[in-house]
């Protein structure tokens, strides 16, 4: 029987680093799969279509969800984000090593239907330093940058059931400590 692939589920607040460390862990990792997400949000700055997500209608994405096609869906921020079911099943059935980079209601929604799936959560250093990473970005109005940090700690409370805790203090040692329980996961098959 061929060996079935790890799913790695990657959470954190909005802010705290998590599609940049997940982006350069693909880069020095090219054999993973990446689960891209489907969301009813418009695209941020450089943001592409089926590369960063799959930006779809709110009625196109609940013609998903009617017909059974995502593992999992939540409403975040106001939008609808989920994850195709076919991807994770092919993949995994394949052999294949996916990250899953997703909030931490789908995180439950997912690792629920997926036990031996690894979580790894992804943590600002501290609260003020991620209130400055929202406002740097500079893609929310001082509102939204409120509503996302009083979210933030309301994720930061789930962390606790996440296999793996990564403080992304430092981009570099945050993706070598992402690569090592990757590396650690493959070498204990």
């Amino acid at each position: 029987m061929a060996k079935k692939g790890h799913l790695l589920i990657i959470s954190a607040p909005s802010g705290a680093g998590k599609s940049t460390i997940v982006m350069a862990t693909l880069k020095k990792n090219p054999a993973l799969r990446y689960s891209i997400s489907y969301t009813t949000r418009p695209p941020r700055g450089n943001e592409r279509q089926g590369v960063d997500y799959y930006f779809i209608s709110d009625a196109a994405f609940r013609e998903k969800i009617d017909s059974g096609e995502l593992a999992e869906w939540a409403e975040v921020h106001g939008h609808l984000y989920g994850t195709s079911a076919a991807f994770l099943e092919y993949n995994l059935h394949q052999g294949c090593d996916i990250l899953l980079d997703i909030d931490v209601q789908g995180a439950k929604k997912v690792y629920a239907k997926y036990p031996e799936a690894i979580l790894v959560f992804i943590a600002p250093p501290s609260m003020e330093k991620l209130r400055r990473r929202l406002a740097e970005r500079s893609t929310d109005s001082a509102g939204a940058i409120e509503q996302r940090l009083k979210n933030a700690r309301m994720e930061m409370a789930e962390a606790q059931w996440y296999h793996h805790l990564i403080v992304n203090d430092d981009v570099d040692q945050a993706v070598s400590k992402l690569k090592s329980i990757i590396e650690k996961l493959r070498l204990s098959e």
